[in-house]
């Protein structure tokens, strides 16, 4: 009897389109080529000096050094309950929350407490690459529903009961949403919920944009607007896009007690607890006014505003303005099966491979979000960068 030299459960994970054609771009930016990236989902800012100088603080005192509880430390837990307070309009119990290593944990946690094998989660497409992975993992199986520009990559009600079977367990929701930038009304947000409770869905909700918004868009804790989802709604969200602490990896969960007690138990095993010193510098990130929010969201907003306009102006593309986050996700498929300087592209992934080979631009193809002919565009760098790099797109895109 032969058996796999490795697991099938994890040989089956595909590696982070994301991260790959970041990783690429720094590959060949690091060997001497002027490639400019719009790949990674990363503020361009530094982490606010304030925090940094808790983290600093942290690192002198030998209590830091030590092992927290696997949970995450009492003092950030009871921030996370005013900021949760002020941020989202509810207010959780300390029993409620647990810390995570950066958001994706606690995405992979939630589905590692939800899911039976064979249990449907609901994902509205596009959707963050790394949704249908935890998903897969915890043995779950996704349910696409497939949106796109027309309707502003919103799901309606309608698509989500025309899918819905005795195997739905959850939804996958996210507002404002990475790839699109797309922001969800509160009406709409308010039908969803109410529409999960009736049909007793859990909703796994990522806010991780949640002070990421532009225009007259706002945010809406879909657990405050449909307080009937107290016990069956899983909050995540993290320090890494409202700080620019990408690389501090603090995130946590929200939401019932059994589910957290549950994610706790597994994190106590698999990761144990955050590193200490990341733990202070996000309870001084939490615990602190949202000036140095407000700064990044406005630069954010100007280059939003550039790189719509740029886009608009190449023939042939079709881009509604970001309403949130930092991504722009132009509709490419004009540019499929056309001569571009002497390749022809039959995918995105072609035509991103063709971009990044003739213009050295980086950018994320819709395949990785599950909706081919679009790209994703972050706008999440410096402003001659950006214009450089659409500049470049454009040249290539209109001989």
């Amino acid at each position: 009897m032969s058996t796999s030299r490795l697991s099938k459960r994890i040989g089956a994970i595909a590696e982070s389109a994301t991260m790959a054609v970041d990783k690429k771009a720094k590959a060949l930016k690091a060997a001497g080529e002027p490639v400019i990236g719009f790949g990674a989902g990363e503020p361009d800012f530094a982490t606010p000096a304030h925090i940094v100088e808790a983290a600093v603080e942290a690192c002198n005192n030998p209590a830091s050094h030590k092992y927290t509880p696997a949970g995450g430390i009492p003092a950030l837990k009871e921030a996370l309950i005013e900021k949760t307070e002020r941020d989202s309009k509810w207010r959780p119990d300390i029993s409620q929350i647990l810390v995570t290593n950066g958001g994706k944990h606690a995405v992979y946690n939630s589905c590692a407490v939800l899911l039976d094998p064979g249990d449907e989660v609901l994902l509205p497409a596009p959707y963050w690459t790394t949704y249908p992975e935890s998903i897969a993992l915890a043995g779950g199986k996704t349910i696409p529903l497939m949106t796109d520009i027309s309707n502003e990559f919103r799901v309606t009600v309608d698509q989500l009961e025309a899918v819905r079977t005795e195997k739905t367990k959850a939804l996958m929701f996210v507002s404002p949403s990475n790839p699109t930038g797309s922001v969800y009304p509160k009406e709409e947000m308010e039908a969803i919920g109410r529409w999960c409770v009736e049909n007793n869905i859990w909703v796994i909700a990522d806010e991780i944009y949640e002070h990421l918004t532009y225009d007259e868009h706002e945010h809406h804790s879909i657990r405050s607007l449909v307080p009937e989802l107290a016990d069956s709604c899983l909050i995540v969200n993290g320090v890494a896009k409202t700080y620019a602490m990408t690389g501090w990896r603090v995130g946590w969960m929200i939401g019932p007690e059994d589910a957290i007690k549950a994610a706790t138990n597994l994190q106590s095993h698999a990761t144990s607890n955050v590193a200490n010193v990341s733990q202070q510098a996000a309870l001084a990130a939490v615990s602190g006014d949202l000036s140095a929010v407000e700064e990044m969201r406005s630069a954010f907003d100007r280059r939003r505003q550039t790189m719509t306009e740029m886009l608009r102006q190449i023939d042939g593309v079709q881009v509604i303005a970001p309403q949130g986050a930092f991504y722009a996700y132009p509709d490419l498929t004009a540019f499929l099966g056309k001569d571009i300087g002497g390749q022809v592209a039959q995918s995105t992934s072609e035509l991103a491979g063709i971009i990044l080979d003739q213009a050295q631009v980086a950018i994320v193809p819709g395949e990785a979000f599950g909706t081919p002919g679009y790209a994703r565009l972050s706008f999440a760098l410096g402003d001659d960068d950006l214009v450089e790099g659409i500049n470049r797109i454009s040249q290539l895109l209109s001989n």
